[in-house]
């Protein structure tokens, strides 16, 4: 067993999902584009910094300049941005939920675009998973949950499944921090004509809460995990290390209920185990079969 494998997994899927309570927290005092983009910013300064001292430098190959790009497009500028825009009216435990969809949908995007044939248990999965969202969103959706926002974070979710089949081939490279802190550039250079357009005079109440979870998102979500997550996956596999996504609903609801008193319900509780498993199914399906022991004569 690779315990230090399991613990990156486990931190990475921590961190993942904990960005989301502290995005409400930002989002409900500042313009959601301009506090993201400014994050961007900070983050890819800090990161550039780091692969500098880490003797890394800004010469990557064709390939992973691509991942760059499509990667900070994808991920930072649609999927965050689209989140952080949603975040206003929907609670971080429901963008969560649906963000964790991410793995269902590559895998239903392979099956119906790229023509791959799917195994029993990951049919059995994706439908497992969808109706774990289903029961967490329609309870969600009786009580009053934006229907606008909601899309959002299903647009955002479709987003980083693409930024996640456009990452391939990077995580093998030397220059890993710097491929994380240059795609965080192109994801603040993306946003910061939006922002300027949408959200200029809009005002900003600064408040000590909203302070430290800026803080947070800079360093933890916009650095640390990111680089874990590529660590995670040269070590072993982009289909090994996305079954660690299984524990990011769980995650994410209990931290929303610690640090904002969200609701956590019985269907919120039941749904995210039920997305989990989804996940996990779909996941083990791609795995590898065990290698066969053979004599010594074989």
């Amino acid at each position: 067993m690779d315990l230090r494998a399991m613990a990156m997994g486990v931190g990475f899927a921590f961190i993942w999902a904990s960005a989301f309570s502290t995005t409400r927290m930002i989002v409900q005092d500042a313009p959601p584009l301009t506090a993201l983009s400014l994050r961007f910013a900070l983050s890819a300064l800090i990161g550039i910094v780091l692969a500098l001292l880490m003797r890394q430098n800004f010469r990557l190959t064709r390939g992973e300049w691509r991942v760059v790009v499509l990667f900070g497009l994808c991920q930072n500028a649609l999927y965050l941005g689209l989140n952080w825009i949603a975040m206003q009216w929907v609670e971080a435990s429901a963008a969560a939920i649906i963000a964790s969809m991410m793995p269902l949908i590559v895998a239903l995007m392979g099956w119906t675009l790229m023509g791959e044939r799917p195994r029993p248990m990951a049919v059995a999965g994706l439908v497992t998973g969808m109706a774990g969202v289903a029961i967490i969103m329609g309870v969600r959706l009786q009580d009053g949950l934006s229907l606008t926002g909601t899309l959002l974070c299903l647009l955002a979710a479709v987003a980083l499944a693409v930024a996640t089949l456009s990452a391939r081939g990077a995580s093998s490279s030397g220059n890993m921090m710097m491929i994380v802190a240059l795609q965080m550039a192109v994801g603040a250079v993306a946003l910061m004509v939006p922002a300027m357009v949408l959200e200029w005079g809009q005002p900003l109440r600064f408040s000590a809460r909203m302070g430290w979870a800026f803080a947070y998102t800079v360093v933890a979500p916009g650095i640390l995990a990111t680089w874990i997550w590529f660590l995670l996956v040269a070590r072993i596999g982009a289909v090994r290390a996305a079954t660690y996504h299984f524990l990011s609903p769980f995650f994410g609801v209990v931290i929303a209920a610690i640090l904002l008193d969200e609701r956590f319900g019985f269907s919120d509780a039941a749904g995210a185990l039920i997305v989990a498993a989804g996940i996990l199914m779909v996941q083990r399906s791609k795995l590898p079969p065990p290698p066969v022991a053979t004599g010594p004569g074989a």
